[in-house]
């Protein structure tokens, strides 16, 4: 129904890239002091998608029946718990740069959370109407 694995991969590769800009260039014992030292040893300083425990981004993320309704709502949970997490991170820096990036994801949630509402609510006009062939 959607392509959420296409749009959920542009914000994981913001914010790996600003994890990389935060971290380029940041010594290894600085690294294992801030918890980080798995990581490094691991990728170093490069974009690699992973949740806050380490587990890579897998496509299993992405979850689809095929049932557009269904598929509609996992969509507007999606979009929901990506904009809570944005608030959260934001909550967890004092960096300018890095709060406007994450609030400018955040409202992108936001918009997709809505669109994806109106296009439920298409999908629910049309399956109450009446079919007449």
């Amino acid at each position: 129904m959607t392509d959420i694995g296409t749009e959920e991969l542009a914000h994981w590769e913001i914010i790996a890239t600003l994890i990389y800009k935060l971290t380029h260039g940041v010594p290894a014992e600085v690294m294992r002091e801030a918890g980080m030292g798995g990581y490094y040893a691991m990728h170093d300083n490069a974009v690699f998608p992973v949740n806050p425990d380490g587990v890579p981004w897998t496509a299993a993320y992405i979850q689809a029946t095929g049932d557009p309704i269904t598929d509609l709502h996992e969509d507007l949970a999606a979009e929901k718990k990506a904009q809570t997490t944005y608030e959260h991170l934001i909550k967890l820096t004092d960096d300018p740069g890095i709060k406007d990036t994450l609030r400018f994801l955040r409202e992108r949630e936001v918009v997709h959370f809505q669109r994806f509402g109106e296009a439920l609510d298409q999908v629910y006009e049309y399956t109450d109407s009446k079919k007449v062939f």
